[in-house]
């Protein structure tokens, strides 16, 4: 399955119930596997995000479905990045071919 890296920030309505902020979380979790993802892991940071979170994916759209439903509970924004794992990358080297004189 797809690996996804998501970087959240609090809202001023998430950070105003901070302290619930872990059951969020959780269920955060049960509702997506429904949509065919899984959290694997979820990190609270100090720095420019809150939390970040790694997850699996059926693909894109099951992805974007879960974010886009955690979003419109109003208490993340997030910002999403495609992560690829070494034998995925080794494949897409793989898939370059010989150097085009770049």
């Amino acid at each position: 399955m797809p690996t996804y890296v998501t970087l959240l920030n609090w809202t001023e309505q998430g950070i105003r119930n901070v302290r619930d902020a872990l059951d969020r979380a959780k269920r955060a979790k049960e509702a997506a596997e429904p949509y065919g993802v899984r959290f694997a892991d979820t990190y609270y940071t100090v720095g420019p995000y809150d939390i970040v979170s790694v997850m699996e994916a059926a693909d894109e759209e099951s992805a974007a479905a879960i974010l886009l439903a955690l979003g419109a509970a109003g208490n993340v924004r997030s910002t999403t990045l495609r992560a690829y794992d070494r034998d995925e990358m080794s494949a897409i080297i793989e898939r370059l071919g010989p150097p085009a004189g770049i």
